[in-house]
């Protein structure tokens, strides 16, 4: 399975930005999907994850409220929807994909890594 994310960008504080990543694998509808970041120095950190049908989101608490995350199984594509950025947003975003339908918000639960796409926040 390879994992292509795309989207980032540079993006003033309060504005938007969309991240994809798209799936080479076959069991893509099968998989719950995740997103992490890692700003300069930092570990990396649990965004949010998304199960295989789209039925259940979970976000960690400094996203919620302003980022989404969908899927279209249809195109192998999960999306990571960005407003009101603020520049701790500032960070490499990777997407992951599990061997199951069900993940939390652990790296371990996630067996497939997208190389990430940069997110800077300008204030």
């Amino acid at each position: 399975v390879q994992l292509q994310a795309s989207g980032g960008g540079l993006a003033q504080a309060r504005g938007s930005l969309t991240l994809s990543c798209t799936s080479s694998g076959r069991t893509f509808s099968s998989s719950a999907m995740g997103w992490f970041r890692q700003a300069p120095g930092r570990e990396r950190e649990f965004v949010g994850r998304i199960t295989r049908n789209g039925g259940s989101l979970y976000y960690a608490d400094s996203v919620k409220d302003r980022f989404t995350i969908s899927r279209d199984n249809a195109k192998n594509t999960v999306y990571l929807q960005m407003n009101g950025l603020k520049p701790e947003d500032t960070a490499v975003y990777l997407c992951a994909a599990s061997k199951t339908y069900y993940t939390g918000s652990s790296s371990w639960e996630y067996d497939y890594w997208g190389q990430g796409t940069l997110v800077t926040v300008s204030s």
